[in-house]
């Protein structure tokens, strides 16, 4: 058979300065890639998909240590998928709405390296540098910008590793890698994630403080740049029996407008009676690719509350999957996405009730600033038949700013139970002239007004964050959103 011909766009490039010492030689990581498939054909897989997973291949670090087998299992799960999926296109569905022609037309490569010891971590606020910490850049697990003192007996926050936990590794292992619904960004992740970050939280234990994991893109190329590296973060949290835990999840970007791509991957696990309280603030380059999964599964009487704040990126997409696997199941989902800049901001979610008694709320709203912004909000809940008695709510609201401004919007229930209450709704509108006449009958200027509007728009869902310092944060971006300097 004839050699495939790769595109040439896509071949590996030299590393830019900051990383330019040459790595040393190491044994190439043979995971299923080629190994345990049989060669290639044309209608099987898509020649540029299967170029880019052996640039990821080659990324990949050599396993020092048997505790990498649940990460060395994720690879090969990945891999058998990821090279029998094409690269998505507006053909298909869930893609209709987004393009992701930037990416693929864009010069990748995956950060081969940990960053360098003399790289800086972002500034913190007082408030957070007294709150456990875990500092993930461009995939891997650094201690600098970390500190995990404090933390309760039995707790562990850190890379998979360096757990010296040989239950704890095994316990990881019966979850890793048993997730079916996750796309090619989900593959892509799996193949050329260098580590796993792991948080663990044991039966009955109640974390006080919040476990911050920041995520910073530090390699990255200037601003009009073909040259686009990507990074695969990976977090695996699980909390026991009963266990209570809020997680703080914080994308930061480089300096200035730079080009990067971060495909990051969050998996939970909440064991009967367990509480997560989950924040997720995505603030990175206006020029950068953001493609984050989150998958949650649920069991019995547990509650998994998620508040979302989405403001950077070109292009940002969030696919959210949660799953309640036991009855009396409580499930808050509270996202507000902003576009103020030519940008794509999406949210695909997921939410499977399978279970007597469950509940669930979801809130999406967004903010398109920009004649060239665009908003998409795709939101599936199914209520399958045996998940009589729910109760489950979905509502989307969207304020367009701008002329050509752009949603779109698609709630969608699937019931099959029969003994539900079940409501979803969506409204799409400017700002109401009523509401700014108000403003201006009591000496307040139109321009003011429209900034005080738009920011209550999105204070309904930052309000929610369970974090103060969070919450100041996040107001102060928006802040800045609406009156750049």
């Amino acid at each position: 058979m004839a050699a495939l011909a790769f595109p040439r766009h896509i071949r590996t490039p030299p590393k830019p300065s900051s990383f330019s010492n040459k790595p040393k030689a190491k044994p190439r990581t043979r995971i299923s890639v080629r190994s345990s498939l049989a060669p290639p054909q044309l209608g099987f897989s898509d020649p540029f998909v299967l170029e880019l997973a052996e640039a990821l291949e080659d990324s990949l670090p050599s396993p020092s240590s048997p505790k990498l087998s649940p990460l060395q299992r994720i690879r090969d799960a990945s891999s058998e998928t990821l090279l029998s999926t094409p690269w998505p296109s507006r053909k298909d569905e869930p893609f209709r709405f987004t393009d992701t022609s930037f990416i693929k037309n864009s010069t990748i490569y995956p950060v081969s390296r940990p960053p360098p010891q003399s790289l800086e971590a972002p500034p913190a606020s007082c408030e957070e540098t007294q709150l456990p910490q875990l500092a993930i850049v461009d995939g891997y697990i650094v201690d600098f910008g970390s500190n995990l003192s404090g933390l309760p007996d039995g707790v562990y926050v850190g890379s998979l590793s360096n757990a010296t936990s040989e239950s704890l590794v095994e316990r990881i292992g019966e979850f890793v890698s048993g997730f079916d619904w996750g796309d090619l960004f989900w593959s892509i992740n799996g193949v050329g994630a260098p580590d796993l970050a792991v948080v663990y939280v044991p039966a009955g234990c109640r974390v006080e403080n919040p476990v911050h994991l920041r995520y910073y893109s530090a390699e990255a190329s200037d601003e009009g740049s073909n040259r686009l590296p990507l990074s695969n973060p990976r977090v695996f949290v699980l909390v026991e029996k009963g266990g209570e835990v809020d997680i703080v999840e914080e994308f930061i970007g480089g300096d200035g407008n730079r080009c990067y791509w971060a495909n990051p991957v969050l998996e939970v696990v909440l064991g009967e009676g367990g509480k997560i309280r989950h924040s997720y603030v995505q603030n990175q380059s206006p020029c950068a690719a953001h493609i984050k999964w989150t998958s949650v599964q649920q069991e019995a009487e547990s509650s998994y509350q998620l508040v979302e704040v989405s403001s950077g990126g070109k292009l940002s997409r969030h696919n959210l999957h949660v799953q309640q696997l036991g009855p009396g199941t409580v499930t808050e989902l509270s996202t507000l996405h902003l576009a103020f800049n030519e940008q794509t901001q999406d949210l695909h979610s997921r939410l499977v009730l399978d279970y007597p008694h469950g509940s669930s709320r979801q809130l999406h709203k967004c903010i398109v600033a920009n004649s060239q912004g665009q908003a998409v909000f795709d939101g599936n809940v199914k209520v399958n038949r045996y998940a009589q008695q729910t109760d489950a709510g979905q509502l989307t609201r969207s304020l367009l700013l701008e002329p050509r401004a752009t949603v779109n919007v698609k709630p969608n229930l699937q019931i099959i139970a029969d003994d539900v209450k079940c409501s979803h709704g969506a409204a799409i509108s400017d700002l109401e002239e009523s509401q700014l006449f108000y403003f201006q009958a009591r000496g307040i200027d139109p321009k003011t007004a429209r900034k005080a509007l738009v920011f209550s728009f999105g204070a309904e869902v930052v309000s929610q964050l369970p974090n103060s310092f969070v919450q100041k944060k996040v107001e102060n971006q928006i802040r800045e959103l609406l009156d750049p300097r």
